[in-house]
């Protein structure tokens, strides 16, 4: 049976506008069976019959082999993906023989591996499918196989189909059995390479009916360059095989963890951190990848949040950061281009245009003329010493937008640097060539094919579940969420070889996952592979489950990275669309893997020293000893945990940030009177109980207990939060508990998060290693900023395994086309090997 589809929109191009979300969106096709067989009401068949002698006996049963077995049903085969309905038992046709050519209506002869159009329901576009087999069945019916292509608005973008040629189709490896007679008309379908460049693309597919240059794979929604060899096989493919079929060799990856952790002679791969916050997805894919033996360097990140690039600069001393908008970035990228082309160090078949750029004349000069300025007290004139920076935007609250420059100037130090206008320095451009050049070699900022890995997770607050105002109708239009757009084209603009896009779970419920779509959309338009999947931070290491929604990009040069199995026992939770269940990254059900214990609050945190409400100190020294792997691990320097040979100054293990929200007065002595044992919150409180439904409500006729302030205990928000059936105001943790995710706030207002025996919330240290961040990794900015910096972070030891599988892909190690890989046994706490160990 055909996959099921909806009747395209008409359309001229690619180029309208982003369609808004629709009231109801079409069901997604599914995998098809091998029965029951297509069916169709009498008198809509057409007269079919085969042409020519049977093919051989010998030669068909070798080809076909399980049309001739006994055997009435065949299981699926095993496969690390998730199992679904569709892995059921199948029955097999019986074959009493096999044909090369066919006629339908005795005008349109079909052949083996021809392209053709199937009947679909009434008023609706045709299916298209390959011929890969052609028989009689022992039941005197006659019979085709299909290898079904997807159009766009099969796959997982739905209406996103806009954004694609409108005759580009996709191959799947979805097949089953169908009357001959449903045959329609043959087709043309194109089997080409993926080609980078879009452009090159169409004029080759001008005389064709359809082309086709990616296979889709329903797991984790896969959309895969086809090879030249797989398009040389299709002619001799026609062997019966099912969906789970080409999901082999998981396993043959999990063994290069042993052979490839050496730090000297690694590839070395540059990555670009957007909406980077304090560095917690860069951080862990660089060390990740590390593991796999390619040395991935965070060489810029770009964020807003001033404190957040403060963190990531000081953890990150080698990267280049930039507290700026994104969309002001993009607009940076652009003008550094611009003045490398200017300056001859890049080429351009427009370079003439640049030439005057900025009223930098593009003549030889010997001299400069300095640029100098009057200061209005003393008439003091100042020279330019030289440029030191570049930006664009609006530096120290300028008036006017756009690109500025920072000027040393002469016989003044770096306090007085000041922005200026690049216009403004325009008899300076000996000076400005000097910094171009220089920042040219060193890389300040990436250029268009100069960047291997873009990562990023545009801000969520739009689309978050929390938000009551979500735009739900047009979820483009909402401003938070434009920033996906201003991603997607940063990456259009450098195109990187590989891109992964980290986002809420909310991104696949709103709007019916109206935004992932769109990002699918949108980076296939782009001709990239994509594959998307979720993570839940647990499963790999974490007492927090967390569940993450992951968006991998790869060029058509490169293999398409897999996702990560976890590393730890965690049964998942929360609810996720229907449709995107089986692409929650997991063993099956009822595997055999012996998977690490999942750890649990006490495993994280209880080795760190007690601190009060009021702790103010942002260093402070261990009183304990570490009693497991991950507070060994979580204990390890910088050095230490990157096997680097270049030993810290300090041998000395810090901690920074064990220091709690320090709650007011009244908040404070509410969580005094929260009990100290497990599942004890609000509801504890003198005067409140519980009624029918779960539902609380204070005790009648008693007078309200009062705190020294005057203020209630039980305040009314606590009693009416979520209709009064929560549990979560003033919620006490407890040792033996999971954290359900560790969020921007530490207010205990309506979040579980005070300390299992202290009066206090977690510090920000153990929300930071509930998110897996190093003990040594030091933040700045006001507590409220560190928890935001923190809560908004992508849990480290999730993005360290994406970064394995990264730098595995980098390497062109992925063997096989499953979409999952086995990370190394004790993955979540190994160190790379050094070369001296490694003797």
């Amino acid at each position: 049976m055909a996959p099921k589809r909806k009747r395209p929109a008409t359309k001229d191009d690619t180029t309208k506008s982003i369609p808004k979300p629709k009231k109801r969106a079409p069901k997604r096709a599914k995998t098809v069976k091998e029965e029951p067989v297509t069916v169709v009401e009498e008198g809509e068949k057409h007269v079919a019959r085969f042409l020519d002698e049977p093919i051989p006996e010998s030669e068909a049963k070798s080809t076909w082999p399980d049309r001739y077995k006994p055997i009435e049903v065949q299981p699926p085969k095993a496969s690390s993906r998730k199992k679904t309905k569709d892995d059921e038992k199948v029955e097999i046709i019986r074959a009493r023989c096999h044909y090369r050519r066919a006629i339908v209506d005795e005008r349109q002869i079909y052949e083996l591996n021809d392209d053709a159009y199937v009947q679909s329901g009434e008023g609706k576009d045709p299916f298209i499918c390959k011929i890969i087999e052609m028989f009689e069945g022992v039941n005197g019916k006659l019979y085709f196989t299909a290898r079904w292509f997807y159009r766009p608005s099969d796959t997982v973008m739905k209406e996103f189909e806009i954004l694609i040629n409108k005759k580009r189709v996709f191959f799947s490896e979805i097949q089953d059995t169908n009357e001959l007679g449903l045959l329609e008309k043959k087709l043309n379908i194109l089997m080409i390479p993926l080609n980078e460049n879009t452009k090159e693309t169409i004029p080759a597919t001008e005389n064709c009916d359809f082309f086709c240059d990616m296979n889709y794979f329903l797991p984790y929604d896969t959309f895969e360059a086809i090879q030249q060899e797989t398009m040389m096989a299709i002619s001799e493919s026609s062997t019966i095989s099912s969906d789970t079929d080409i999901r082999e060799g998981a396993a043959a990856i999990s063994e290069i963890g042993e052979c490839s952790q050496e730090t000297e002679g690694q590839k070395e791969a540059t990555l670009l951190d957007l909406y980077s916050g304090c560095g917690a997805m860069s951080t862990g894919l660089c060390m990740g990848a590390q593991l796999s033996g390619l040395n991935l360097v965070t060489k810029w990140a770009v964020d807003m949040n001033a404190h957040a690039c403060k963190s990531l600069q000081h953890n990150h001393p080698e990267t280049n950061v930039r507290n700026m908008t994104a969309e002001d970035f993009l607009f940076l990228l652009k003008e550094w281009e611009k003045l490398c082309i200017h300056f001859s160090l890049r080429n351009s078949p427009n370079s003439e245009e640049y030439a005057n750029l900025h009223g930098l004349n593009n003549v030889e000069d010997n001299e400069d003329v300095s640029e100098e300025s009057e200061n209005e007290d003393d008439g003091e004139v100042f020279t330019v010493d030289k440029i030191v920076g570049i930006s664009f935007g609006v530096p120290k609250k300028l008036l006017k937008r756009g690109l500025y420059l920072k000027v040393r100037w002469l016989n003044y130090d770096d306090s007085h640097d000041t922005w200026e206008p690049i216009e403004g320095l325009s008899n300076c451009r000996g000076k400005i060539g000097e910094f171009v050049k220089l920042g040219y070699k060193s890389g300040i900022l990436p250029l268009p094919g100069g960047v291997d890995v873009v990562c990023g997770g545009p801000p969520c607050q739009g689309i978050s579940g929390h938000n009551r105002f979500r735009n739900l109708l047009d979820p483009l239009e909402d401003q938070k969420n434009k920033q996906l757009l201003v991603y997607m084209n940063i990456v259009e603009y450098l195109k990187p070889k590989f891109v992964l896009m980290e986002n809420v779970v909310d991104m696949l419920k709103m709007a019916k996952g109206y935004l992932a779509r769109f990002a699918v959309g949108r980076l296939l338009q782009m001709n990239y592979q994509v594959r998307n999947g979720m993570m839940a931070a647990g499963a790999y290491g974490l007492a927090q489950f967390r569940l993450r929604f992951f968006l991998w990009g790869a060029l058509p040069s490169e293999i398409i990275p897999q996702f990560p199995l976890p590393t730890h026992d965690l049964v998942h939770r929360g609810n996720i669309v229907k449709e995107f269940q089986g692409n929650i990254v997991a063993y099956d059900e009822g595997h055999t893997v012996k998977l690490a214990d999942k750890l649990l609050l006490k495993d994280v945190i209880s080795d760190l020293p007690a601190v009060a409400n009021s702790e103010k100190r942002d260093e402070i020294t261990y009183d304990k000893d570490p009693t497991t792997p991950f507070q060994k691990f979580i204990r390890l320097r910088k050095d230490e945990a990157s096997g680097s040979q270049s030993k810290s100054k300090s041998k000395k293990h810090v901690l920074y940030d064990h220091h709690p929200l320090n709650l007011n007065i009244n908040d404070y002595e509410r969580v005094c009177q929260v009990p100290k044992r497990k599942g004890a919150n609000f509801r504890d409180f003198p005067g409140v109980i519980v009624g029918p439904g779960n539902v609380v409500k204070l005790e009648e006729g008693k007078e309200r207990v009062k705190l020294e302030s005057g203020k209630t205990l039980v305040p009314d928000y606590a009693l009416t939060y979520v209709d009064g059936k929560s549990c979560k105001p003033f919620g006490r943790l407890w040792w033996d508990e999971i954290v359900p995710t560790v969020v921007t706030r530490a207010e205990p207002h309506n979040q579980v998060i005070i300390h299992p025996e202290q009066n206090r919330v977690l510090s920000i240290r153990e929300n930071a290693r509930l998110q897996g961040f190093p003990d040594d990794y030091k933040l700045f900015g006001p507590p409220k900023q560190k928890y935001i910096q923190v809560g908004n972070a992508v849990a480290v030891p999730v993005a360290k395994a994406l970064g394995y599988a990264l730098g595995t892909a980098f390497q062109g190690l992925a063997v096989g086309k499953d979409p999952l890989i086995i990370l190394p046994e004790g993955f979540a706490f190994m160190k790379p090997t050094l070369p001296s160990e490694l003797a």
